[in-house]
């Protein structure tokens, strides 16, 4: 029978025919927590992903409630851009009190080949992708959670779809803080300059998307929606022989939201 479980930060493995072995687990200095890359659990893994006994889909669902805790609005419905916030809106809308219910689907007949037959499908490139479920929300006011605005520049077109198809208002709550800074440890994060957040244009930023509002969920609500669980089970085991962290010493890194990296950069 094959074990799986997450390599743990640092831990270096060797795979051989034979058998799997931890070779060595480097330290932090200074006795600091691991730094996990706290944006695995917002975007980059799979939903089905287990990291460090919690799964990235109730991560998600819990950074959307605390989206509405943090940024509630008046309005009737709520839903994503599919799929990969679905999990945070369903959080935000079972906090809110509000349906979850779908506006767009996604086209699963767009390839190569598609010909674009006229020009309003030209001029919104993004209705190749998504099918509009009007009946869903003609004459409401809808709630939109994404899971990340980084250049501002996908989500624009598809606010402009729903309003043209009837949406009465769009509002965007982001379920994670803005990117603000560039990544050294290894993900490819588009310049400081093309990031939304550095621009002029974030100061209005509901203006320059066409949206109602925008909310982007709070660094200190990220870091306690992935973190809860983690803690939680920590209190709650006697022995913390397979947790090499102390309670209270729980790391993440937020070196992109926050511009502090978990070591110093040498250039």
């Amino acid at each position: 029978s094959r074990y799986y479980r997450e390599v743990l930060p640092g831990e270096i493995v060797k795979i051989s025919r034979y058998d799997v072995q931890t070779l060595d687990v480097v330290p932090r200095p200074e006795g600091d927590p691991s730094a996990f890359c706290i944006f695995e659990y917002v975007y980059f893994a799979r939903p089905d992903s287990i990291f460090e006994g919690q799964m990235v889909y109730s991560v998600r669902r819990r950074c959307g409630q605390q989206l509405a805790i943090e940024a509630p609005v008046e309005a009737d419905l709520v839903s994503t851009v599919p799929e990969s916030a679905t999990p945070a809106a369903l959080g935000y809308a079972q906090k809110c009190g509000l349906p979850y219910v779908e506006v767009l689907c996604k086209n699963r007949y767009v390839g190569r080949t598609f010909i674009q037959p006229n020009m309003r499908l030209r001029q919104l490139g993004v209705a190749k992708k998504f099918g509009v479920l009007s009946d869903n929300f003609k004459g409401k006011r809808v709630v939109i959670i994404d899971d990340s605005i980084v250049r501002g520049n996908t989500i624009s077109p598809i606010i402009k779809l729903l309003r043209e198809s009837g949406a009465k208002e769009v509002h965007i709550r982001v379920a994670s803080p803005p990117i603000r800074f560039p990544c050294y440890m290894g993900i490819n994060i588009p310049t400081k300059e093309e990031l939304i957040a550095n621009r002029p244009e974030f100061h209005d930023l509901a203006n320059y998307i066409g949206a109602d509002s925008v909310v982007y969920l709070s660094v200190e609500g990220l870091v306690s929606s992935v973190q809860e669980s983690i803690r939680a089970r920590q209190e709650n085991e006697n022995s913390l022989k397979t947790q090499k962290l102390r309670v209270g010493k729980i790391g993440h890194c937020t070196a992109c939201l926050t511009g502090e990296y978990p070591v110093e950069l040498e250039w």
